[in-house]
């Protein structure tokens, strides 16, 4: 039983590494699939916040056409209390109570706009900081896939034909050797026929009387009395 539980514990474990193994080859393209989905997600976000934008803008200019009656009307109550119409001004002044409720109602609404465009804001501020992040890692990601590859591709070319290698290191070593032997031998030849030329004309010399040949060993000893007699 124990060596049962065993076994299917390691192909348990056999299963996860292949679906490790798996995902780990898609590791790239689902890391582009995400950047691009998170670049799409970034771009919907944008437009949200041009729409709440443009809402906040809008409750601005209501509220601001609001205050403006309210205005209007502030005046004529006071002019209805200065011709003594306290009926016209009770009228009047309802209808500023509709209208100060309307400024608060938008009021509220540019508040609430304003901090949604605020809270947009630094959202799509930090989202498209962690997206140049991320892009930057899958840069770096893939530089080093490229390489390791390469490098992996140098070692098994290496290491399955270090043989191929190794012969073709002793041929140019013997290639060398060859040429290094018939760089010799050419040099040597072309001392020889040095020589044999000097020699040749040495002896053309000493036939024409230009040039004597060597000295006898009386001559020499001759030389030596005369200078000691001097």
């Amino acid at each position: 039983m124990t060596i049962f539980k065993k076994l299917i514990t390691a192909l348990r474990g056999g299963i996860n590494e292949a679906g490790e193994s798996i995902i780990d080859t898609q590791a790239l393209r689902i890391l582009d699939q995400e950047i691009r989905d998170a670049d799409a997600e970034l771009k919907q976000a944008k437009e949200s916040l041009a729409n709440v934008l443009a809402q906040q803008k809008i409750a601005e200019k209501e509220a601001k056409r609001v205050k403006t009656q309210i205005t209007e009307y502030e005046g004529y109550a006071v002019k209805a209390l200065d011709s003594n119409n306290e009926e016209l001004a009770l009228e009047i002044a309802e209808k500023l109570v509709t209208l100060e409720n309307e400024h608060d109602n938008y009021q509220k609404q540019v508040i609430y706009f304003s901090d949604s465009v605020k809270n947009l804001r630094q959202t799509i501020s930090q989202t498209e900081i962690n997206i140049r992040n991320l892009k930057q890692q899958v840069d770096i990601v893939k530089a080093t896939e490229s390489v390791q590859k390469a490098q992996t591709a140098i070692a098994q070319r290496y290491g399955s034909s270090t043989a191929k290698l190794q012969t073709a290191l002793d041929s140019l070593e013997r290639i060398k050797k060859r040429q290094e032997k018939n760089a010799a031998i050419i040099e040597a030849k072309n001392e020889l026929a040095t020589a044999e030329n000097e020699s040749s004309l040495d002896n053309k010399l000493e036939a024409a009387g230009i040039k004597t040949g060597n000295q006898s060993a009386m001559a020499i000893l001759a030389r030596l009395k005369e200078k000691q007699t001097n």
